[in-house]
């Protein structure tokens, strides 16, 4: 198989799973005061702005064209 198509298949599976796959994010908020710390940590989890996936897709989808064309 050539690479061009290898990199396209990768492409649409990152594309498709930017759109259903939510990424972790932590964040700490801290306060030391001598000895003493206090904090809060939170987690969340945010997906992918779409145009990212949007991208991805066409970018797959390109380079899978290219990589079928004989020359």
């Amino acid at each position: 198989m050539k690479s061009v198509t290898i990199i396209g298949v990768v492409l649409l599976v990152l594309g498709v799973l930017a759109f259903v796959v939510p990424i972790p994010r932590h964040e700490n908020h801290a306060v030391k005061i001598g000895d003493t710390k206090i904090g809060v940590q939170t987690e969340t989890s945010e997906k992918l702005p779409p145009a990212v996936g949007i991208v991805l897709l066409a970018g797959g989808v390109l380079a899978l064209v290219l990589g079928s064309r004989k020359t």
